[in-house]
């Protein structure tokens, strides 16, 4: 049966604060970016031509309703995306360092994105997609952490393909065994997954990439792809695995550079209209390759969302050997 949406994503949307220089009198500035991994990820797909919706909840406040704005602009279905007047918009301050890499500092206690309830979730949304999207900061707090793998079981009993990135964010946790607790904890539902290098240790009993795709390939994972920052992404499947190396970039700010490179890979996925056992690893290097043109990109510009290049620019870094 054919399927409305190609991906439909659940999860945090919220406000990045970046710094933007200082006053006059060395007070720090920061600019108000549109951010929240899962609709980095959608805006990406968006841009090689899919269609995208968005499951989440955001304040009925000045920065809800930019966020939603900012979806609309991105192409991204927002009928999924609950405005309540009883919480406040999810708020990150971020902070760079000399090599463009952050820190983050929530405001969310509770923020909006923590206390979506499944009777609030569109089903129809679940049902009628080719692939569901899911991070962990979804499964931080109660209500959304129930909510999340409620809509999970929906869209895989419909016969999505659950994608996850677990996007590990230290201060959102009580303690980082919690975090590894809970964030494996969605693993026996998950077909794809994109982690960082950084990340393996915290998944799996393994930091070396090799060893810990191998791992969660063995525990039913069927595709893992294990990003490696400038070195460009490790890609493993049934059919093998490959290090796919990245493009060469001026890095700015490494905001969203791992969710416009996941989105841009399940969207060459998704174009090719196969089922994930019948790619071969070379097929999936293209992929990944397609998906280190648009992380290249990204990080050429400051904030998450809106530094995600539109396909011809990536078209244009694809053609650079």
């Amino acid at each position: 049966m054919e399927k409305k949406y190609d991906v439909v994503a659940l999860g945090e949307f919220l406000i990045d604060f970046t710094p933007a220089g200082s006053t006059d009198s060395g007070m720090k500035l920061f600019e108000q970016n549109p951010g929240g991994a899962p609709v980095n990820m959608l805006t990406a797909v968006g841009k090689a031509g899919l269609k995208t919706a968005f499951i989440g909840k955001v304040g009925d406040d000045m920065h809800g309703n930019f966020l939603v704005e900012t979806a609309k602009q991105a192409g991204i279905d927002t009928r999924g995306i609950v405005v309540d007047n009883t919480v406040f918009t999810t708020l990150a301050f971020v902070t760079l360092d000399e090599n463009g890499e952050r820190e983050f500092s929530f405001a969310r206690k509770p923020g909006a994105d923590t206390m979506l309830c499944y009777k609030e979730v569109d089903a129809d949304l679940l049902r009628d997609t080719k692939v569901f999207h899911i991070g962990s900061l979804s499964l931080t707090d109660e209500p959304a952490r129930t909510t999340t793998f409620q809509a999970v079981k929906e869209a895989k009993k419909y016969g999505a393909v659950i994608s996850y990135d677990p996007n590990y964010r230290a201060p959102l946790w009580d303690s980082r065994e919690n975090a590894m607790e809970r964030m494996k904890s969605i693993l026996p539902f998950v077909d794809i997954m994109k982690l960082s290098d950084e990340e393996t240790a915290l998944l799996t009993p393994f930091s070396d990439p090799e060893e810990a795709a191998e791992y969660l390939l063995g525990s039913g994972v069927r595709l893992v792809a294990v990003t490696l920052g400038s070195e460009g992404v490790l890609i493993c499947s049934r059919d093998g695995s490959r290090k796919v190396p990245g493009f060469v970039s001026h890095v700015v700010d490494t905001t969203g550079a791992g969710d416009s490179f996941w989105g841009a890979f399940v969207s060459q996925l998704v174009r090719a209209d196969k089922r994930l056992e019948e790619f071969s690893i070379d097929e999936l290097a293209e992929c990944a390759r397609y998906g280190n043109a648009v992380a290249s990109l990204c990080v050429e510009k400051r904030g998450g969302l809106r530094s995600i290049p539109e396909e011809s620019e990536t078209f244009e870094r694809l053609a650079v050997k």
